[in-house]
């Protein structure tokens, strides 16, 4: 069985940043690494129509592009409703609303864990610098009445 790695949950991140910011509906993440032997990942997400779920795979295909995978197999049989995206480590499925319901992909892998979503798509709070206050212009004209500058 193969080990997950950081980079496999980067690209789950990556991907559901993709599809959220294009409204999927219903986005999902299995972690099936103890189930599956040929990916770690499924990420399951709804569209709303054929050119909903076409739009989410092109910014996808985006996301992916611009970071350092790639793309290992696709298929996007038209009108069919689901398309499979092949990441490797991360599995792409994306179906009409009545084809989400009819192959029901999370019964079939009850046993994986489910990652919260919510987590993946929240954007880690930076540490602020520490900012110095800036010198009052009173103090600084008594510093350069004292030193003469």
């Amino acid at each position: 069985m193969k080990g997950k790695s950081a980079n496999s949950l980067n690209l789950v991140k990556l991907c559901c940043r993709a599809l959220d910011e294009k409204k999927a509906g219903d986005l999902r993440v299995l972690d099936v690494s103890e189930q599956s032997s040929i990916t770690d990942y499924l990420i399951l997400a709804t569209g709303t129509s054929d050119p909903h779920l076409r739009a989410l795979r092109v910014e996808l295909e985006k996301a992916i592009d611009a970071s350092s995978n790639r793309i290992v197999g696709m298929e996007t049989s038209q009108e069919s409703g689901w398309i499979v995206v092949d990441i490797f480590d991360v599995m792409v499925h994306i179906f009409t609303v009545e084809n989400r319901a009819k192959y029901g992909l999370e019964n079939l892998w009850k046993d994986a864990v489910e990652v919260s979503v919510s987590k993946l798509l929240a954007v880690p709070k930076a540490v602020a610098p520490k900012v110095r206050k800036p010198k009052s212009s009173s103090a600084v004209v008594k510093k350069r009445k004292k030193t003469g500058k």
